[in-house]
């Protein structure tokens, strides 16, 4: 018992770096998409650019899941 639970700890930890190379990239794209100027509404456009404000922080506050989640949800707008 006790070895699953180390392994599945060590699991836990080993995720966290994996999501948190994720985020930067996911920003890039968000980041190229937008520099293409899309065609998009202004309202979409505030959201996107809101959205991959948001991701950035969750990113810097080590909350990947949630910062990869939020910035799916630009990157969908986009298209992406």
């Amino acid at each position: 018992m006790k070895t699953r639970a180390l392994i599945g700890a060590a699991l836990l930890a080993l995720a966290a770096p994996v999501l948190a190379f994720h985020c930067p990239a996911d920003m890039k794209k968000i980041d190229e998409a937008m520099s293409r100027n899309p065609a998009l509404t202004s309202t979409q456009l505030d959201e996107v650019r809101k959205l991959r404000a948001e991701g950035e922080e969750l990113h810097k506050a080590g909350r990947h899941q949630e910062s990869v989640d939020t910035l799916a949800k630009a990157m969908k707008i986009l298209g992406i």
